[in-house]
């Protein structure tokens, strides 16, 4: 046999639906846990959830300690503080993780550090980090996101900006994935307009990355040791993606405009966690690897909503900015897929002469309309730019080797410059 005919698909336990936050405490319980590590960024531990959520556990015996120096879109420096301080403070049996991508991300971080020898650069995807996976089990993991779109909260992934290369990588292993997403709607309404909008194109992109992604089938097979997260598209992913999509198709502008949506709030939060079981398997694609440098290399952008005291492009922004264009380079591929994605995300709308034309349209339509920026011009870059983000992007094999279609520099450099300006 030759070809591969085996997929894989793995996802952690769930809780869904309002209030499932309270009963955190509960959950470590039932895992043997009682100490546990806290995990949240400033913003979030402002609000006081973070330190309710750790007062909770105590009614199960649990005892519970709040970090909240979590950096918004961290770095291998602040994972590294964060990695710093629970050695300090520790020892600890568990981790809840409450907040967005951020927190989740660190959370898993200092989850492998605490448990694994070695530097947090030697676990980073090659070629930017060593690509050593864990020798050893983690800690339990409860992920409790506040905003809806990473999916951070099922992956076997965690994100950061590598300083001294400026570029965004990732760690990728099995044993990162949380034991437990808990997913409670009621704690997303309080996320600005800006950061719905953000966010939410990061779900909306790892629901069509990962359906659009080359088939698990392609490919010579593998050994069993070979076998990794990211399989391509596959059957359950496939479910997963095109639930999320037409989940987005009905709440995504109003979680956007009307913010106190609860019905919106809750098909987002829902959206969010069928993309994260989709693209979590299946994987992602030219958009998530041209996000990376986008946001590595941000000079001046201050995106509403986000903390204003350094640059940023936000995750899911960085990761929309260059789609409309990726998704026309893969149409190629697989025109079915894209032309259903188009479908499920715009049942009535309008058929362009040219089909390749569909989905990068229904990107942009929506795009325009929850204030996503024109382009990466808008963001700070321009044609000088290109060359770098381009060797940015091709860091990121692990993501290139899952789109359908083969992308050269010179594609990955057409993407960008036509990228530059959206509308």
């Amino acid at each position: 046999m030759t070809d591969e005919s085996v997929f894989t698909y793995g996802a952690p336990s769930l809780k869904f639906g309002d209030g499932a936050a309270d009963e955190i405490g509960y959950d470590l319980a039932q895992l043997g846990a009682r100490r546990a590590l806290v995990v949240t960024d400033p913003g979030v531990g402002a609000t006081g959830l973070p330190q309710r959520v750790a007062d909770r556990m105590a009614e199960f015996g649990v005892e519970a300690a709040v970090f909240d120096g979590v950096r918004v879109e961290p770095t291998d420096a602040s994972m590294q503080a964060a990695v710093d301080w629970a050695r300090a403070h520790g020892p600890w049996d568990a981790l809840v993780a409450v907040g967005g991508g951020s927190s989740i991300d660190t959370a898993k971080a200092v989850d492998l550090m605490l448990t694994n020898p070695g530097e947090l650069i030697d676990y980073v995807n090659q070629p930017v980090g060593g690509g050593q996976a864990p020798v050893n089990a983690l800690l339990p993991l409860v992920a409790v996101p506040t905003t809806t779109g990473t999916g951070s909260e099922s992956t076997t992934v965690c994100v950061m900006d590598v300083l001294a290369q400026r570029v965004k990588s990732g760690i990728s292993h099995a044993r990162l994935r949380p034991t437990l997403a808990v997913v409670d709607p009621l704690l997303t309404v309080t996320q600005p307009a800006g950061v719905t909008a953000a966010a939410g194109m990061d779900i909306l992109c790892h629901a069509l990355e990962s359906y659009t992604a080359r088939p698990y089938t392609s490919g010579p097979r593998k050994a069993p040791e070979q076998r990794v997260p990211y399989c391509g598209a596959n059957p359950m992913s496939d479910v997963w993606s095109e639930r999320a999509m037409g989940l987005l198709a009905t709440s995504f502008r109003r979680a956007v405009q009307h913010g106190d949506d609860l019905d919106a709030r809750r098909e987002m939060a829902l959206a969010a966690t069928f993309a994260g079981l989709g693209f979590g398997n299946a994987g992602v694609h030219i958009p998530h690897a041209n996000a990376y440098p986008i946001a590595g290399r941000v000079r001046a952008f201050r995106p509403a909503g986000y903390p204003d005291d350094e640059p940023l492009v936000p995750h899911g922004m960085s990761v929309s900015l260059t789609a409309p264009e990726a998704f026309r380079f893969t149409f190629a591929a697989s025109p079915d897929r894209h032309l259903r994605a188009a479908r499920l995300l715009d049942p009535g709308g309008e058929t362009p002469n040219d089909p390749s034309d569909l989905l990068p349209s229904v990107l942009l339509r929506l795009m325009r309309d929850i204030g996503i920026p024109d382009g990466i011009g808008a963001v700070g870059f321009g044609d000088n730019d290109v060359d770098d983000l381009v060797a940015g992007s091709l860091k990121q094999q692990r993501l290139l080797a899952t789109a359908p279609r083969e992308a050269t520099a010179d594609d990955l450099a057409g993407i960008f410059r036509r990228s530059m300006s959206l509308y």
